[in-house]
């Protein structure tokens, strides 16, 4: 993959009570991806943009939830979710990235 298209794999950060205690207990940050997005994307992108060694990856296929819209039936979207763990002494900090 080039560069514009490693800048697209991560869409957002996904915030949880859950996931906050993982990036405090394991250094373990949380990002909703592409669904076609790989374990080597994710992995090449969240290095190319936060600037860190990536230790592991690993990723969820989150199926969508059922919703009503009155008296019809829907459906959201599926989405896939990856856990990515940082090296020793590797940090993100998404205020920074997100003023500078």
């Amino acid at each position: 993959m080039n560069r514009e298209q490693l800048m697209g794999v991560l869409l957002a950060p996904h915030v949880t009570e859950k996931t906050s205690l993982a990036m405090q207990n394991h250094n373990q940050y949380t990002f909703r991806v592409r669904r076609e997005a790989t374990k080597t994307d994710i992995k090449k992108a969240v290095e190319l943009m936060f600037e860190v060694k990536v230790a592991a990856v690993q990723v969820v296929n989150e199926p969508g939830k059922t919703r009503r819209f009155g008296k019809h039936a829907g459906r959201t979207q599926d989405w896939k979710k990856a856990y990515v763990s940082l090296a020793k002494g590797q940090s993100i900090d998404y205020e920074a990235r997100a003023r500078g």
